[in-house]
Parts: C-alpha cells; sequence; structure tokens
C-alpha cells in the first residue's frame, strides 16, 4: 500500500473523498498542502467519488490525478481500507468534501462504505477523523448529525459556514484550507476555533 517515500517515518493520513463534486476541485491544494508539510497522503474514494462521471469531471481522471499527487493506489474498496486502523497504516484520516450522507452513515454507526469503513477502521485504535463537511442541508436534514458528531470522541471538525446564504440557505461548506491545521490540532485532541466562519 505505501510507496517508497513512506519509510522515512512520515505521518501518514487517509484522506477520504465523497461525491460532493463541485468541492472536489477545492480539495486538492489542501492535499498538496499536507505533502508540503511532510505528510503521506493514502487517497480513499467513496463509491460515488469513485466511480461516478460529471460535469465536474470523470471518475478516471481524478483518479489518475490522486495517484500522481500522492504516489499511492486508490482506496476504494472495504477490503482495501479495513486494515488502515488495526496495522497502524495511517495516523489520522481527513475526511473533504464531507457529504450529508457521510456525516449521517458516521452518526448512525454505518460502516458500509469505503469512507466509513476507513473512519471506523481509525476510531477503533483512537486515532482522530477530521470532517470538512460540505452539504446542502447542513441546516435542515444534517443539522442533527453534525450536532451528533461534535460531541463525539476522535471527531474534528473544520471550520464551516454557509457559503451562500440567499441561493442555498441551507448550505454548509468549510474551508478547504483550514485542513492541515486543523489535522495537527487534532492530533493533540484540540479542535481549532472558531469551528463556525463569519460570512
Amino acid at each position: 500500500m505505501k510507496n517508497e517515500q513512506n519509510n522515512n517515518n512520515r505521518p501518514t493520513v487517509a484522506f477520504g473523498l465523497c461525491g460532493s463534486f463541485c468541492t472536489l476541485e477545492a480539495v486538492m491544494p489542501a492535499i498538496e498542502d499536507l505533502q508540503q508539510k511532510g505528510w503521506n497522503v493514502l487517497p480513499v474514494m467513496s463509491f460515488a467519488a469513485g466511480s461516478l462521471d460529471t460535469r465536474f469531471g470523470t471518475a478516471e481522471s481524478w483518479r489518475r490525478r490522486l495517484v500522481e499527487m500522492t504516489g499511492n493506489p486508490i482506496l476504494d474498496t472495504l477490503t482495501a481500507v479495513e486494515p488502515l486502523g488495526p496495522k497502524g497504516l495511517a495516523d489520522a484520516m481527513v475526511i473533504a468534501p464531507c457529504t450529508g450522507t457521510t456525516l449521517a452513515r458516521l452518526d448512525e454507526g454505518l460502516s458500509d462504505t469505503p469512507i466509513t469503513l476507513a473512519a471506523k477502521s481509525l476510531l477503533r485504535v483512537r486515532r482522530p477523523i477530521v470532517l470538512s463537511i460540505s452539504t446542502n442541508d447542513g441546516l435542515s436534514a444534517s443539522a442533527r448529525h453534525i450536532g451528533s458528531l461534535l460531541i463525539r470522541k476522535d471527531y474534528y471538525f473544520v471550520p464551516f459556514g454557509q457559503d451562500d446564504c440567499v441561493k442555498k440557505p441551507m448550505s454548509l461548506k468549510a474551508d478547504p484550507s483550514a485542513i492541515a491545521d486543523t489535522l495537527n490540532l487534532a492530533l493533540q485532541g484540540q479542535q481549532k476555533q472558531p469551528i463556525l466562519l463569519q460570512s
């Protein structure tokens, strides 16, 4: 799973990408930022992100780009992600973008996707899970899941706010430029503050 670069005792983060397709481009600089700061990045893709073609790009183009960026293969099956925690293959996980669907699955303890099983695998050994949300129903159907995960051990949120309070008043989106800082604090057991961004 790991390439030659990973033998330099660099910390490793599993980076999960979900199907908020309009946000995928925005999180690419966050991956580069983590690598520049010494992280080895293992790309994990949800079933949707890893297989669906949209107006924001084909699944194959995203997969190819992630492999080229990270030097690691895509982890997109349940069997590929299950060992992450027990075998000590990652120090933490970032889920960016984290959709409302994934928030609901995490809140309910469901582990039926590569993203949620990867999270469960790391929670098993008390590794932090950093959520960078992007959901059109953050202030409606997903609000209760956000609230529930905010008080759950080992979950940390990238600061978020309303991305378009006029046209999409229920929508919430995290600031991907804050992913690295949120991750570093999460490793110390601290939540980056303030959580709520000002418009």
